[in-house]
């Protein structure tokens, strides 16, 4: 679904990208984006590397090719931040996290600003980063971060969107959240304004752990219960994406749909 910040049109289009695949001795990390069934262009990006301690999602928004060109940015933006593959401190890890962010909303902003045809563009975007023992998480937009863990599937982010807000205050349920004719409109984003608060949390490492980050190419069309099987599915970690990414297309495909899996092991 196309998706608006402050009235702004974000179109999305599509492109494949293959799996990719990263292992440390505490970690396998894999990521898959897929067009869906109606996009052109993939405005998503994602990356993992098991070996600077991160994997993210983003997903852009805005006309032309800008949603695709701000995830682009915001991507750029992650790799150089965590290029340095020393363990990290659980402040350490907040603090790079919230420089990547940083970092790509200044960049994305001064993209517009010089090239005004552009302008609206932005990404919404997740952030994961495993510090020793410890992970932290920042979160931007309507990308989504669960954690499942013994069984359960918990999600660990709040979309910052209308509808999100209405369910909030009472003036909608979950059902009719995800039927709305209003829940593409964001009310905060990665590039649409020159002050833009990071949503930071963090937690214990356990093993067997499995965090999904992805866009709303996922969420929006498959539910947080036909979710769960698969992650508790005994199967290696990039055919579960693979299922996840099928099952968002299974069920119509109308966005990009980009997923990042990673499994703390024993």
């Amino acid at each position: 679904m196309d998706k608006y910040f402050l009235s702004s049109l974000a179109s999305k289009h599509c492109t494949d990208y293959n799996n990719t695949m990263e292992k440390s001795t505490r970690l396998i990390i894999c990521s898959k984006t897929d067009t869906g069934l109606r996009r052109r262009n993939n405005e998503d990006a994602c990356a993992v590397n098991a070996a600077c301690h991160f994997c993210m999602v983003a997903d852009g928004m805005g006309g032309q090719a800008g949603g695709e060109l701000a995830s682009a940015l915001f991507l750029d933006a992650v790799t150089l931040i965590f290029q340095d593959q020393s363990e990290l401190t659980e402040e350490q890890g907040s603090s790079r996290v919230k420089a990547a962010f940083d970092l790509a909303n200044t960049r994305i902003l001064a993209y517009a600003e010089a090239n005004p045809s552009f302008a609206g563009m932005g990404c919404t975007a997740e952030i994961l980063t495993f510090c020793r023992d410890r992970f932290v998480l920042g979160h931007v937009g309507d990308s989504r971060t669960y954690l499942f863990r013994d069984g359960n599937l918990r999600l660990l982010t709040k979309d910052h969107s209308l509808v999100e807000s209405q369910v909030e205050q009472g003036l909608l349920s979950r059902q009719e959240a995800r039927n709305s004719r209003f829940q593409n409109i964001l009310l905060r984003a990665v590039g649409t304004s020159e002050k833009m608060d990071v949503d930071l949390s963090c937690g214990d490492l356990h093993p067997g752990d499995i965090f999904l980050l992805c866009s709303d190419g996922l969420h929006g069309m498959v539910a947080d219960h036909e979710m769960q099987p698969v992650l508790a599915f005994d199967a290696p970690l990039d055919l579960k994406a693979e299922m996840l990414v099928n099952m968002a297309n299974d069920a119509g495909g109308k966005d990009n749909v980009t997923v990042v899996l990673a499994h703390v092991q024993a």
